[in-house]
């Protein structure tokens, strides 16, 4: 993989990318608990046939950023111009699901294909009925919080999107969980700047979102994700759901073989 840097108002943002060939490219946009470091097993496996990219987000990873309000659309829209990538298809894991998704909204001519892992979806009705699982770790969390002990948040979060709360803490171990909390700890202390949301949200408007497009949720993900993703591939026309088991929020990291198996047999049909 190769390092790239593409200059945007208010921010570099840095990235790689790799790969060539003929095949439709895939961009890949990182979790809010994440940077592009958790799409490595994706770039290494997919750039065998087609090229790839990720970029860290504005205050992830290694991506540097003024306090200043910015479009997650236009970052987006920049990497594809320095990449020059006509068109693409957007993998996006939870809040770059979110980000995927409205630029798919914005810029339908720039996207060959969407794939939703988890994702959030602007606009989506506020979920009341939380397990006591979930409310346990997220009061754990904000507790810390409170505390100011990030080293402790940390390890709530991994707790919460990375194990599931309904599992034990520590359910994921070795090196993805070792990943995980540098990724996060790094996005807790560098506080990212605030996202303009698009005028109008995209979950009233997923009926408008027709290129093919695949949503892949996790079984032991939290509750209002996993109804977002049924719901979001119910209403896009051309979209298909897959629910990975015995993983959380981030299955590609979890779970690479069996995320990009998934991943292969879309890009097939494209």
């Amino acid at each position: 993989m190769t390092p790239f840097e593409v200059s945007v108002p208010g921010a570099t943002l840095r990235g790689v990318q790799g790969g060539s060939g003929p095949a439709l490219p895939l961009l890949f946009l990182h979790a809010g608990v994440a940077d592009s470091r958790a799409w490595e097993a994706q770039l290494t496996h997919f750039a065998r046939a087609r090229r790839v990219g990720a970029f860290d987000a504005r205050g992830y990873g290694h991506t540097t950023a003024e306090p200043t309000p910015f479009s997650p659309t236009a970052d987006i829209l920049a990497v594809m111009e320095a990449a020059g990538l006509d068109r693409a298809v957007l993998v996006g894991n939870s809040n770059g699901g979110r980000h995927a998704l409205d630029f798919t909204l914005a810029h339908p001519e720039r996207v060959a294909g969407l794939v939703l892992v988890g994702p959030a979806v602007g606009g989506a009705p506020e979920f009341t009925a939380w397990p006591d699982a979930v409310l346990h770790v997220d009061a754990l969390g904000e507790a810390a919080e409170a505390a100011g002990d990030l080293d402790r948040l940390n390890e709530i979060e991994a707790w919460m999107w990375l194990d599931g709360p309904g599992c034990p803490e520590g359910r994921v171990t070795g090196p993805v969980r070792t990943l995980f909390l540098d990724m996060n700890g790094r996005a807790l202390r560098t506080p990212a700047p605030p996202a303009t949301p698009p005028e109008t949200p995209a979950y009233p408007r997923l009926a408008e979102v027709t290129c093919p497009a695949l949503v892949v949720v996790g079984d032991l993900d939290l509750p209002h994700i996993r109804q977002a993703s049924e719901h979001a591939a119910q209403r896009m026309p051309h979209a298909a759901l897959e629910v990975m088991p015995g993983v959380a929020h981030l299955p590609a990291l979890e779970a690479p073989e069996a995320f990009n198996a998934r991943l292969d047999r879309y890009l097939q049909a494209l």
